[in-house]
């Protein structure tokens, strides 16, 4: 009992840490730039529309929600949560700190970082068992989409994040551009997204890759049209593997 109250704490308050830090990024902005300028000055491809970003006001509205249900007394021995709750504070803190050490530029450690909350993501989409678990009403949108939409977006911004530091690094790209490599990594995700399709048939996961690979072809309309044309291929890929996946098997209530 008093191991579940500490982890229900744990949740809240790393998760307070987590939109206190983003908040102060670019509110104050933390070390006089925001993590958009930041992002902008590695001048990479493969990088979404801006308005694309305004997903994480989804991801911490949907954390907020299972943050506080968490927390509830009448959740406190739920055994789904036990397994899950101090990955999701370890998610917290790692988000966190990744905002510091992005804004004050030691940009190969944030790599490490987002590898370490991706595989944190990882382990919680795992022990959640999404895809293959039935949930209840409520612990569908307070546990599991909210992890879902998650470890969706931190994908793509995994591939971001390390594009932008071989950018940063002087890497050359073994002499192929900036638009064949966003090419292979628009490639790379849809093949990722036909494999959680096939053995998950997770809804919110694809959506948020339709999102961000929409995101990558807005941002690059009459720049570079490979890159637009690969980018709603991309989107039809996932689009069509999600809905075979679907049809092919009925879907847990998850």
């Amino acid at each position: 009992m008093k191991n579940d109250i500490f982890r229900q704490i744990a949740v809240v308050v790393t998760f307070l840490f987590t939109i206190t830090a983003n908040g102060l990024a670019n509110a104050l902005p933390l070390n006089g730039q925001t993590t958009g300028t930041i992002s902008d000055s590695f001048q990479v491809v493969f990088v979404p529309a801006g308005y694309v970003f305004s997903i994480w006001g989804v991801i911490y509205l949907l954390l907020a929600g299972f943050t506080i249900y968490q927390a509830l007394p009448s959740q406190r021995e739920k055994v789904v949560l036990q397994k899950i709750g101090w990955l999701a504070a370890m998610s917290n803190v790692l988000n966190g700190a990744w905002i510091f050490f992005w804004h004050y530029n030691y940009f190969a450690w944030t790599l490490v970082i987002m590898l370490g909350l991706l595989a944190t993501l990882i382990a919680i989409f795992l022990r959640l068992e999404i895809g293959k678990q039935k949930f209840s009403t409520a612990d569908k949108w307070l546990v599991s989409i909210p992890f879902s939409v998650y470890l969706g977006w931190i994908t793509v911004a995994t591939i971001a994040n390390a594009t932008a530091l071989l950018k940063y690094s002087g890497w050359n790209g073994l002499g192929i551009n900036g638009q064949t490599w966003t090419i292979i990594l628009l490639a790379a995700g849809v093949a990722i997204s036909i494999l959680m399709s096939l053995t998950r048939r997770d809804i919110g996961y694809a959506l948020v890759l339709v999102w961000a690979f929409i995101g990558i072809g807005v941002k690059w309309l009459g720049v570079y049209p490979a890159v637009v044309i690969s980018a709603f291929v991309a989107v039809g890929f996932v689009l069509l593997f999600l809905a075979i996946a679907r049809v092919r098997k009925p879907t847990p209530t998850a």
